[in-house]
This record gives structure tokens, C-alpha cells and sequence, in this order.
């Protein structure tokens, strides 16, 4: 039973980052519309979806206690707040990228996120690090700084991506409410601000919502969907698999898209950010490896027990 349910847990938490892996096709689909109305528009059709989804799981009653709960508890709303605003700052990112035909630099950024969380949680909330989380960070930062010599400038997308998303993690930490309520109590603290950007695109006669032909509404309107479905799914996954296997599957989304990159939209990858990109792939590959028995000190330890008495 308990094997079913691992087996569902990492068909549901891989169908998540395949959907993240292959979601900049669904931008390029987009890239007629400014980054600014593709995020508004996400923002207020993600917010929607969501209600129309707690409504058919019978969660609107425990989305408005959550809600009550918030006003009472303003550490909690300050964090409900920082969180919003740092997932939309992450995804205008993304978006922009992708369309702008930074999309390696974006995948970047996801591979490096494990390693920026890794950092946050030594500085933030104090906590050890292992040997191999040591040494991961510093390949992972020697990566980075291939890339930043080698084009004469710091990877701005990548760390902004990396870090926006670390930042969002942590924030999340201080939020114990449900997935799909936190996920709609999150879209709408931006929501009023993308409607009322919405607003002034419609009276300035800039808006393509509607002006653009029905593969664009359906597209802008889909954004909310799309913004959903991986993260419902992603959700159901993670509670039934451990995190070691969770961090592993993690890294299918960055590699579908730097492939996407590389192969569909034939961006620039030069041997230099190949290089670059071995040394993050080495550090997260010890990294993810710190995570399992591998490279435990305690499976270690048994090893050389082992290797003693014999």
C-alpha cells in the first residue's frame, strides 16, 4: 500500500515539473502580449481559477476562517504578503526571460534555487550545513562565476530567479494554512493591483486582451490554469514521497527547459556556459546525494565499520 502511494506521489510530483519544464512554450505562445499583462493576467484568471476550485473541494468556508485567522495574526499576514509579492516578482522574471530569449540563463536559475535555499537557511534560520552542502555551494558558485566572467556581466535573471523563488520558500515557512488556500490567499493580495493594471491598459487603448484575437484571450485567460495545475498537482505529490526523491525530480523542469532553449528555440550555449553549467550540475549532484543514505555521515560511518572489521 504505503509503495502505491509513493509510486502516485512521484507520477504526480513528476507531472508537475514536467509541466513547469515545458511551460515556456505556453509563454512563447505569448510573446506578441507585454510581460506586464502576461503577469497581470496570470495573476487575476490564477485567483479565479483557484475560487472556482476551493468552491468545488468545499474549501471556500476554510478559505474565509483563513482569512479571519490573518487579521488577528499580523506575522503571518505580514509573510502572506512578501510571499505574493515575491512569486509575482519571480514569475514577471520568468516570463520576461523566456520571451526575450533568455531561457538557459532562466533554467539557470532554477538549478541553482536548491543551492540559494541552502544559503538562506545558514544565514536566516541558522541552520548546519554538512560537508557536502559546503561543498556544493562552492562549485555552484564557481559556476556562476565562469558565466559572469566569460560574458562580462553578473547573471542577473538566473540569481534574481534563484533568489526570488529561495526568498518565497522561506516566507512560506511562517504560512501553515492549506496548499490551495495558501495559493489563493496569495494571488489575491496582488490581484487588485494586476485589475487595476488591467484598467488602465483598457483606457489607454494598449490592452491585447481582446484586441488580439481569440487565441490570445484564451491564452491570457488559460494563464491561471496553467499557473494552477502544477502547483495542485505538485502538492499532492509532495505529501506522499520523501523530500530526497522530491529534490531529485526538482531538477526536471530546469533541464526540459534549457533543452527547450537550446534545441526548439536554438539560443546561444557556448562551451564556456557548458562549463559553467558542469559545475552547478556537480554541486547539485552532491548535493541531491547529501540528501539520501549515500552520503549520510551515518551511512558512511556503518561503510567504515564495515570496511574495519573486515
Amino acid at each position: 500500500m504505503k509503495k502505491t502511494e509513493t509510486q502516485k506521489g512521484v507520477i504526480y510530483a513528476g507531472f508537475s515539473y514536467l509541466l513547469w519544464g515545458l511551460l515556456p512554450i505556453y509563454w512563447k505562445l505569448l510573446d506578441n502580449v507585454n510581460a506586464k499583462e502576461i503577469l497581470a493576467s496570470r495573476v487575476l484568471w490564477s485567483f479565479i481559477f483557484m475560487i472556482i476550485i476551493l468552491f468545488l473541494t468545499k474549501k471556500l468556508g476554510l478559505f474565509l476562517q483563513t482569512i479571519k485567522g490573518f487579521a488577528k495574526n499580523k506575522k503571518q499576514m505580514y509573510a502572506l504578503t512578501i510571499a505574493s509579492l515575491l512569486i509575482s516578482v519571480n514569475w514577471f522574471i520568468y516570463i520576461w526571460a523566456v520571451n526575450s530569449g533568455h531561457m538557459i540563463e532562466a533554467s539557470l536559475g532554477y538549478y541553482i534555487n536548491p543551492l540559494i535555499s541552502i544559503l538562506l537557511g545558514m544565514i536566516v534560520l541558522k541552520e548546519k550545513l554538512t560537508i557536502y552542502q559546503y561543498v556544493s555551494f562552492i562549485l555552484a558558485a564557481i559556476g556562476v562565476l565562469i558565466i559572469s566572467i566569460s560574458h562580462g556581466q553578473f547573471p542577473w535573471i538566473a540569481i534574481s530567479l534563484a533568489l526570488s523563488f529561495g526568498l518565497y520558500g522561506l516566507a512560506k515557512k511562517l504560512i501553515n494554512v492549506d496548499f490551495a488556500v495558501g495559493l489563493t490567499l496569495e494571488t489575491l493580495v496582488v490581484t487588485p493591483v494586476a485589475a487595476i493594471y488591467i484598467g488602465y491598459l483598457f483606457m489607454n487603448g494598449s490592452n491585447s486582451f481582446i484586441t488580439s484575437g481569440i487565441q490570445t484571450d484564451l491564452l491570457l485567460i488559460g494563464a491561471g490554469v496553467a499557473t494552477a495545475v502544477p502547483l495542485l498537482y505538485f502538492a499532492k505529490g509532495a505529501q506522499k514521497i520523501p523530500l530526497s526523491l522530491l529534490g531529485f525530480l526538482q531538477y526536471i523542469a530546469p533541464t526540459l527547459t534549457l533543452l527547450l532553449g537550446v534545441f526548439i528555440y536554438h539560443e546561444h550555449f557556448s562551451k564556456i556556459q557548458l562549463l559553467s553549467f558542469m559545475f552547478i550540475w556537480s554541486a547539485l549532484t552532491i548535493y541531491s546525494l547529501s540528501k539520501t543514505k549515500l552520503l549520510s555521515p551515518q551511512w558512511l560511518h556503518l561503510r567504515k565499520e564495515k570496511s574495519t572489521s573486515i
